[in-house]
């Protein structure tokens, strides 16, 4: 019987799968998810990697009166894939994977991530924008110059 904490981390990996297949980071993310549940085995690593392209597959076929009941599903699959390889670890095993799983879902969502997600982008008059890390910027509208 898993833990409450290593049920969570299993449901978040899950979702995880399902937001990440159809995001521009897809093949990056199912690489790593792969290596994740492989575990340093080349056959399981290779499984995984078709497993994810079928639940890519699947979701992208999906017709829109469907998609949420077909995302529910593959979420649910994938959260018991984990659940089942945690199962199978020993204690110490499993508490890396929970650490690994946790670690995914938090550095494939946006907001965790340090990626920008950009929302309402639309401007009316004067308008800049910037974008990066650590800069400065000094800007004018009208006709008078800085002060000082």
């Amino acid at each position: 019987m898993l833990a409450e904490a290593m049920i969570a981390a299993a449901a978040a990996a899950g979702t995880t799968v399902v937001q990440s297949a159809s995001s521009d980071l897809w093949t990056a993310f199912r690489d790593r998810c792969a290596r994740i549940i492989g575990r340093g085995d080349p056959a399981r690593e290779n499984d995984a990697l078709e497993r994810l392209d079928q639940t890519a597959a699947v979701l992208d076929a999906a017709g829109e009166e469907e998609s949420g009941r077909v995302r529910d599903l593959q979420v649910g699959l994938w959260q018991g894939r984990f659940e089942s390889l945690l199962e199978s670890l020993e204690q110490p095993e499993r508490d890396r994977l929970v650490a690994e799983l946790r670690a995914l879902a938090e550095e494939s969502t946006p907001e965790q991530s340090g990626r920008g997600v950009v929302s309402g982008n639309t401007f009316h008059g004067p308008t800049a924008v910037q974008v990066g890390d650590h800069n400065h910027q000094d800007v004018h509208f009208g006709s008078t110059g800085p002060t000082g």
